[in-house]
């Protein structure tokens, strides 16, 4: 894919990836909205970490770097660690509930409901493959009125941690529950877990990158191709192309 100087890609290039897709999966937090721009990861995570006290068997959840404010890395570090079934379930209902709160003040990605509506007229099935929770996507989806563009095809955070990406369990769900192929799909993510699990299963994938931290984390996970904006593909859509 071509790389231009202010970071956009070619809108020839995105329209010859898009002609061969009939199915598109976008991953959630990032690609389609910033879950947690109104209310702060860090808040989130606080508040997570807060319900737990007391409960941990095997000491603070203490996830390393950028990951330390991070409401799911809390999560998992409560699963990897050993903690009981109990407190991992009470963990995962607690990201759970505020994620869904989260839901009514996410920011809309810039050109991702344009993007969706375009998408779905032109015939191509949408689902998401995310590892939120199902209920907070179908919430957001609702206030956007984008709910309609997806229909059943919400595809989350179950029960068993083990599967979330980079496992390709949901992006499998997907396939199956929209009636695609592998060959026929496109993901549009934005994370090396994104990308490890499209790979896995020959889903064809477009990393997100909206700045270059972003980019630099999916080129050095071995991502090609790389947009900085939805526009570039939205404008591809817009020049009268139609899943066949």
């Amino acid at each position: 894919m071509t790389h231009l100087p202010d970071g956009r890609s070619d809108v020839t290039d995105l329209r010859e990836r898009l002609a061969a897709a009939k199915c598109v999966l976008f991953d959630f937090d990032g690609p389609v909205c910033r879950l947690f721009a109104g209310v702060g990861a860090p808040a989130v995570a606080a508040a997570i970490a807060e319900r737990l006290s007391g409960r941990l068997e095997h000491g603070a959840l203490r996830p390393k770097g950028k990951a330390a404010g991070d409401p799911l890395a809390l999560l998992l570090a409560a699963w990897k660690q050993g903690e009981s079934k109990a407190v991992v379930k009470e963990a995962e209902s607690t990201l759970t509930a505020q994620e869904i709160r989260a839901a009514t003040s996410a920011h809309s990605t810039a050109y991702a409901n344009s993007l969706i509506l375009a998408l779905s007229a032109a015939g191509f099935r949408l689902a998401v493959t995310t590892n939120n929770s199902p209920k907070a996507v179908a919430a957001y989806l609702r206030r956007e009125g984008l709910d309609g563009c997806f229909g059943e095809h919400i595809h989350g955070r179950t029960a068993d941690l083990a599967l979330l990406k980079p496992h390709p369990h949901c992006l499998e769900r997907a396939l199956d529950s929209t009636g695609s192929s592998p060959a026929e799909t496109l993901m549009i993510g934005d994370s090396p877990a994104d990308w490890i699990a499209a790979d896995a299963i020959g889903v064809s994938f477009l990393g997100y990158a909206p700045d270059g931290a972003k980019v630099a984390q999916l080129a050095d996970a071995g991502v090609k191709d790389i947009v900085r904006s939805l526009e570039p593909l939205y404008d591809a859509v817009g020049s009268g192309l139609r899943a066949e």
